[in-house]
């Protein structure tokens, strides 16, 4: 389901297209064995505890999974661009509370969450600027933008709290109500995720952020607009940041200055899981989807059969450690091939 390609008015040479096949075969695997990791761990603990599969456990799962899975959407689309973006977690949070506040003064729910998606994107249009403009390395803009959202968001709660008391009943209820054992929240989170998953294939703009990912000089020479395809992939990924805040008060009704805090590396653990390669160029948003489903499963896996919650940050770790091994062998391996690819033709040319 990746896409690198150049654009289509470019032919791609014999060699790149059949690397590019060989990389969406690599990381469709991958999207395929998380989920049959994901099956095969709750299938064991379905057979511990009879009960982690009921209605309600399902449910649980899904409510849990969907603020994640938002989150990694947008980070995904920022990762296949060769960036990152560390400020999702405080973006977040100030979200969460501009919608709370919003409707504490007896605003509409939906207009809440319009105003909590505006904030986030804001703070992408931010990201973006500093970082497609001012060329300044990714990771330090938005480390910086971390403590610049969460210090503003400090000042602005201070020790405020809003709890659910606080809030709308039909907002509340929507956070938690569904259909059968879909919530609402899971069936808006898999509405985005398919949206964004049909911008990135199927128009030419999103299949620009792939190239852009692949070859930021190749891209230059292609004649894609480097600046204002980073600028869009920030921009959505704040504005859904934002929307996973909103979503966030509905589901747990309650929002304080420490809303979101360390969400960032959960945010790129589940990204880089899901088969998103950090290197940029490859992976899909669906990867990116299932690996916070699967991180957020293990976060209820854990208790469920008896072992202690204090592992699951451990456990996030050596899967991101590991996910990072798996994409840096599979890019030396893909590598060799398409020199072994080219070698032939050459050869092939000269004979």
């Amino acid at each position: 389901m990746t896409v690198t390609t150049q654009p289509a008015d470019r032919g791609p040479a014999p060699e790149g297209e059949a690397g590019r096949r060989l990389i969406d075969h690599v990381f469709k695997a991958r999207e395929v064995a998380v989920v049959g990791v994901l099956v095969v761990m709750l299938a064991v603990t379905q057979l511990t505890n009879t009960e982690f599969l009921s209605e309600q456990g399902v449910k649980d799962l899904l409510l849990n999974a969907t603020i994640l899975v938002l989150v990694a959407t947008g980070q995904a689309v920022v990762v296949i661009t060769r960036n990152v973006d560390l400020s999702v977690g405080s973006v977040l949070g100030i979200s969460a509370f501009a919608a709370g506040d919003y409707l504490q003064s007896g605003g509409s729910p939906l207009v809440a969450v319009l105003y909590a998606v505006a904030v986030g994107a804001v703070f992408g249009v931010l990201n973006g600027a500093l970082v497609s403009l001012g060329k300044v390395p990714a990771l330090v803009v938005t480390l910086g933008t971390l403590y610049v959202v969460r210090g503003i968001d400090s000042i602005w709660v201070g020790s405020h709290q809003i709890v659910a008391a606080d809030l709308p009943a039909t907002f509340v209820d929507f956070g938690h109500d569904g259909l059968w054992i879909v919530p609402y929240l899971a069936l808006l989170a898999l509405a985005v995720l398919l949206c964004v998953g049909f911008y990135l294939r199927h128009y030419r703009t999103g299949r620009d952020l792939y190239a852009l990912g692949s070859s930021p000089e190749a891209a230059v020479l292609a004649g894609i607009r480097v600046r204002k395809r980073v600028m869009t992939a920030y921009v959505l990924c704040g504005a859904l940041a934002g929307l996973a805040g909103a979503l966030y008060l509905a589901r747990f009704g309650n929002v304080d200055s420490a809303t979101g805090s360390g969400y960032e590396l959960t945010v790129v653990s589940a990204v880089v899981v899901g088969g998103v390669a950090f290197t940029g160029g490859s992976g899909t948003v669906y990867g990116a989807a299932l690996g916070a489903l699967l991180l957020t499963s293990i976060n209820s896996v854990l208790p469920a059969i008896g072992v202690s919650s204090v592992w699951v940050t451990a456990i996030n770790g050596i899967l991101l450690l590991l996910a990072i091994a798996v994409d840096r062998i599979l890019a030396l391996r893909v590598a060799a091939v398409l020199r072994k690819q080219a070698a032939r033709m050459r050869s092939a040319r000269h004979a």
